[in-house]
């Protein structure tokens, strides 16, 4: 291999795929970068056993053929190189190493056999469709934070996206930990149709919400009962998808809830990110106290002392005590698009529904805590 490209291509490629590869691994080919030069240019490719991505970044190929070189070396060399300097990547004559040239920089770097990369992309993915990028990124902003890190749970640890079907067709997100759940709605995109329910790991979830930002218009999505790819521009995600039954979320969304409260957002949300400064790390819990046209915030840590703060809002249901954790109320009020936020409660031990002031496709479900 010989061939030269731009450190800013090179880097950026980089900054991608190096993320899949885990910091500490039992095969030492996981650790590495698989680099690929063929005529669209140079291939970078990585993989977990779990999830891949391959990027394509434009070069001057010299000599074409491939190498595998540790992944989080390799950046962080590329990352230290002058801005704006030419890269140059030749292979030794044994193919045992990879030379890294740029200005008077010189590296030499051990390489491991291509031959020994694995693969996971292969396989049928019969379902197709394309989302804008905007779409799916406000799919996975809205429910990610949702996602449980109970590992017990496993079919938890994702984004659960399927049809729905009742009056139009929808796409729909849901992710749930068990103590909130985060539900976001879209117009279901041509292609969908007969999809299979699936649920999209974690650490995928994550990398595509990274490689959003730099994304274009539109994303094609194409997946199995097993496996999901994400085409975004030259960057292919490939992953396995989670193999286990979401539970029927519908069953905790509350229908009957009929204390309508009405707050401003942002007010609300730094009187509760005020009033938490004295919760305790492990409880963080916010009672909040409903009168006529009154919300009282109040938290009492034993440990450090109290706080309340009361904001005007708009209730006119009988008096209500409930109390939640503040960091999960802060996670849902961030998420929120309008100005206004609908609270519809029942009573203090029954599970609270939070919606935008307008309709926009999205409600998040609160348990209650004791306070």
């Amino acid at each position: 291999m010989k061939i030269t490209l731009e450190r800013a291509e090179l880097v950026r490629a980089l900054a991608h795929v190096h993320r899949v590869v885990e910091r500490r691994n039992t095969i030492p080919i996981l650790a590495n970068v698989l680099l690929r030069a063929g005529k669209n240019g140079l291939e970078l490719k990585a993989t977990d056993l779990d999830l891949e991505i391959v990027e394509t970044v434009p070069a001057e190929i010299k000599q074409a053929s491939a190498a595998t070189v540790p992944a989080h070396m390799f950046y962080d060399i590329v990352r230290k190189l002058p801005e704006g300097s030419q890269v140059e990547l030749q292979t030794g004559t044994d193919r045992g190493s990879l030379q890294v040239r740029a200005g008077r920089s010189r590296f030499t770097l051990q390489t491991l056999p291509e031959t020994d990369f694995p693969d996971i992309a292969a396989g049928d993915l019969p379902h197709r469709f394309k989302l804008a990028a905007g779409d799916l990124k406000r799919l996975i902003d809205k429910t990610q934070f949702a996602i449980s890190t109970e590992e017990t749970r496993y079919y938890l640890n994702g984004i659960y996206l399927h049809l729905v079907d009742d009056k139009a067709a929808r796409l729909r997100a849901v992710a749930t930990d068990g103590h909130r759940l985060a539900q976001v709605d879209l117009t279901a995109p041509k292609g969908a149709a007969g999809m299979p329910g699936v649920i999209v790991p974690r650490k995928t979830v994550m990398e595509v919400q990274r490689l959003l930002e730099d994304a274009g218009e539109e994303v094609e999505i194409e997946l199995s009962p097993a496996k999901i790819r994400f085409s975004l521009g030259n960057v292919v995600l490939t992953s396995k998808l989670i193999d286990g039954t979401f539970p029927d979320y519908g069953r905790v969304i509350p229908l009957g809830n009929d204390k309508i409260l009405v707050v401003d957002k942002g007010e609300f949300s730094s009187a509760v990110d005020r009033v938490s400064t004295v919760s305790s790390e492990r409880g963080r819990a916010v009672k909040l106290s409903l009168g006529s046209g009154k919300l009282t915030l109040s938290v009492t840590n034993p440990d450090s002392g109290s706080a309340t703060e009361e904001i005007e809002v708009e209730y006119g249901a009988e008096p209500l005590d409930i109390g939640f954790n503040s960091r999960y109320l802060l996670d849902i009020a961030q998420q929120i698009e309008g100005e206004k936020a609908t609270l519809k409660l029942a009573d203090p031990g029954s599970p609270t529904l939070l919606q935008d002031g307008e309709p926009s496709g999205a409600l998040y479900v609160l348990m209650p805590m004791r306070v």
